[in-house]
């Protein structure tokens, strides 16, 4: 809301402020001497009560008008922040209105003007609590759902990647680090396509942002003993490490009692990670992300406690 303005403060050269009634009756004060005096010059004879009345009754008329200014000035500022308000609460209502507008249009539609409340509301809670890579992440989310809603208006979709976007997603929102384990079953991921835009993803993030990171191998002993397996293994860690990224493999055996879980982790930032769960015909059955700080925690120390007992590959 507009504050009313005060009528002008007068500052003397030491900084002290008159209040503005004093500023009034010293200006009232002074017009009424000046009255007097030329009363004075103009008519010698006039009696003095008849010069000290005019004088008074002039410096009246003077209070009378700062008044009147005054008070103009203070209509004004208010009619100007009436006029503003008024905008403002139309545009609101506006707003309002197409919102409420949108969701009986989706209801209409046959669509979940539900889950579009919810979807503007968890929006709005991520955004106020969330950590910033979650953010980013939601934003990306939302603009790559709008942008599929609006291809649908055609009767068609398209997607840039053939799958697992939020992988490449999470990839392009990383601003410090990625540290990610890739089991047995997963090292044919390295063949497909979307290996190809992961890496791509990942040099973007490593060139543009500074972005460190690790990638941790996990093989098995029979793998290991399969010297036609780890000639095929040890190039793809040197394609990995020529790129910039830090290659580590561990050798699983419930002799070395090496704690790994079954599924692939990739971590962000140290702040979320995506966990893949392999079905009985190792493939990607479920993509989960967790954003629990104590999870990820737990998390980011069983990578930091396997990559300390992992071997370097041999360079060629």
């Amino acid at each position: 809301m507009g504050r009313e303005p005060s009528t002008p403060k007068s500052m003397p050269a030491g900084g002290t402020r008159i209040a503005p009634l004093l500023l009034k009756t010293l200006i009232t004060v002074v017009v009424s001497m000046v009255a007097y005096g030329i009363a004075d010059l103009l008519d010698l004879s006039q009696d003095v009560l008849e010069k000290i009345g005019m004088s008074i009754g002039i410096g009246g008329l003077t209070l009378i008008v700062q008044h009147m200014v005054d008070f103009e000035r203070r209509l004004a500022s208010m009619e100007t922040g009436q006029r503003t308000r008024t905008r403002e609460l139309y545009d609101n209502l506006h707003q309002l209105s197409e919102a409420a507008g949108l969701l009986s249009e989706l209801d209409q539609a046959g669509m979940s003007a539900s889950d579009a409340k919810r979807l503007i509301n968890s929006a709005s809670l991520v955004g106020q609590q969330g950590p910033e890579i979650v953010k980013a992440f939601a934003r990306a989310e939302i603009q790559s759902l709008a942008s599929v809603i609006t291809d649908l208006t055609g009767m068609a979709a398209h997607w840039r990647r053939d799958n697992n976007e939020p992988l490449i997603r999470l990839t392009e929102c990383a601003q410090r680090t990625i540290d990610a384990t890739s089991s047995t079953f997963g090292l044919a991921f390295w063949d497909t396509d979307l290996a190809g835009h992961y890496l791509d993803a990942q040099i973007e993030a490593m060139r543009a942002r500074g972005v460190s990171i690790r990638r941790l191998f996990m093989i098995n002993l029979a793998e290991e003993s399969d010297p036609d397996f780890m000639a095929r293994f040890m190039e793809l860690c040197q394609e990995q490490r020529d790129l910039g990224i830090r290659v580590r493999f561990v050798v699983l055996s419930p002799q070395r009692r090496i704690r790994a879980a079954a599924r692939d982790i990739v971590i962000f930032d140290d702040t979320l990670y995506l966990e893949f769960e392999p079905d009985l015909q190792q493939s990607n059955l479920q993509t989960r992300l967790d954003a629990d700080a104590p999870r990820v925690d737990e998390q980011v120390g069983h990578f930091n406690d396997l990559w300390q007992a992992a071997t370097e590959p041999m360079q060629r």
